[in-house]
């Protein structure tokens, strides 16, 4: 297994990993192991974490986001002043909630890639965290779509820039529906979605990339707006 998933992966990471449940992070650390990775730095608090970060030079940081001492959002506030001063260091974010304060702040820092935010929860198989591990690190932006939704229902004034149809597609999108989803729900063909989509990319100046990426940064850049 060691040897297919890096394989699969491309190459090895070096890992800092921020976890305050024993269990947890000795488990994610065999894991890890076996999918062909090396956990450098296992880290119980926030504190731990920076200094791990800075003594290691990981290639990926995994993190919970509350941890010692208050459990409130100390890790993803960790997670957000190592973005500031590392703006290219990939973070992936792995916990049972979703911390709105800093949530955003994580998705919009550097240019919006290199970073996830994940559901432990809704991680449905190994296979899943590893490619989504692998994905952050090599400057992808993966994003529960749970985690989206609680972000988008802060979101009082839509972007003005969009029309009320590009309004629904983005919030398709932001569920995870493929084109041809969207264009059965909205009763539309696909090449209407299509012409909505590059509209809302248009509209939102995003940055060239592959679609997959650029549907994804959709959503962060509505949320940021």
């Amino acid at each position: 297994m060691r040897g297919d998933r890096v394989e699969r992966g491309g190459r090895s990471l070096r890992v800092v990993l921020a976890e305050d449940s024993v269990l947890l992070r000795e488990g994610l650390i065999g894991l890890l192991g076996r999918c062909g990775h090396e956990v450098v730095a296992a880290a119980g608090d926030a504190q731990a974490l920076i200094a791990a970060v800075e003594e290691h030079g990981p290639d990926i940081v995994v993190t919970d986001v509350r941890m010692p001492p208050g459990f409130q959002d100390e890790g993803l506030h960790a997670a957000v002043r190592l973005r500031e001063s590392r703006p290219a260091l990939p973070v992936l974010v792995l916990s049972q909630y979703v911390q709105r304060t800093y949530a955003s702040e994580l998705l919009d820092s550097g240019d919006g890639t290199g970073v996830g935010y994940l559901l432990k929860d809704r991680v449905g198989q190994v296979e899943e965290f590893v490619d989504a591990l692998s994905e952050v690190a090599d400057g992808g932006t993966v994003v529960d779509p749970e985690v989206v939704r609680q972000l988008l229902r802060r979101r009082r004034d839509p972007l003005e820039r969009l029309t009320p149809r590009e309004r629904e597609v983005l919030a398709l999108i932001a569920e995870g529906k493929s084109n041809g989803a969207i264009a059965r729900e909205l009763v539309v063909s696909e090449a209407a979605v299509g012409k909505h989509i590059g509209g809302i990319l248009t509209k939102l100046d995003l940055p060239p990339a592959d679609e997959t990426h650029r549907r994804v940064l959709a959503v962060l850049a509505y949320l940021r707006a």
